[in-house]
């Protein structure tokens, strides 16, 4: 489902799948650590797209440098933001008027990093921010962050660590815990499309 296209950035093409909707709504979706296996097949990146989808957001999912068929390599978080700046770029262009940012594990921290540093999104949803593996302290505001998910179980994306930050923030977005759950969101894949389902319904406020 969706179109396989290539978004072109400097000397860098990245793969990517973009789905088409009827509103001017679209959602760029991130990915996991790429060192670590992670790429736009994820489960749960594509559990978040078909949410997004399914409530009339276009989506664009895409791989990271030196991941799949995009071309580069790993560039510790760094050259990741131009990439997610690439794909922002790409569906404004497409002539998107509100764009999202949507990441889980990894792709929430370089979405982090893009938002605070200006990036202008209408909204920005975090599943399972990895605040215990990955550093967050240089990210000092996260404006327009409206949904927060993560498990109870993961050690990854501890709720109590997240709720440090979020304070630390300032910030009051929707924050959701699901129980039994585990960083990978095994056997918990619907209840995370419920709790975006509920959220783009706007069911959820923080």
């Amino acid at each position: 489902m969706g179109k396989h296209i290539s978004i072109e950035h400097g000397t860098f093409r990245l793969e990517a799948v973009h789905q088409k909707n009827n509103r001017p709504d679209a959602v760029v979706i991130t990915h996991p650590h790429p060192l670590y296996g992670g790429n736009m097949e994820n489960p749960v990146v594509k559990t978040i797209e078909q949410a997004f989808y399914e409530n009339g957001v276009a989506t664009l999912r895409f791989n990271f440098r030196g991941t799949g068929k995009s071309t580069g390599q790993f560039d510790d978080g760094v050259g990741e933001q131009a990439d997610v700046k690439a794909a922002v770029e790409f569906l404004e262009k497409e002539g998107y008027g509100r764009i999202r940012l949507a990441g889980y594990s990894f792709g929430s921290r370089i979405n982090a990093a893009v938002v605070s540093g200006g990036c202008r999104v209408t909204d920005h949803i975090m599943v399972s921010p990895p605040v215990a593996f990955m550093p967050f302290d240089d990210i000092p505001s996260l404006r327009n962050t409206g949904l927060v998910i993560t498990g109870s179980d993961d050690e990854i994306a501890p709720k109590a660590l997240i709720e440090t930050h979020l304070d630390r923030w300032g910030i009051d977005p929707v924050f959701e815990t699901i129980p039994d759950c585990d960083h990978f969101y095994s056997g918990c894949l619907d209840r995370l499309g419920i709790i975006l389902d509920k959220y783009l319904a706007g069911e959820l406020t923080g």
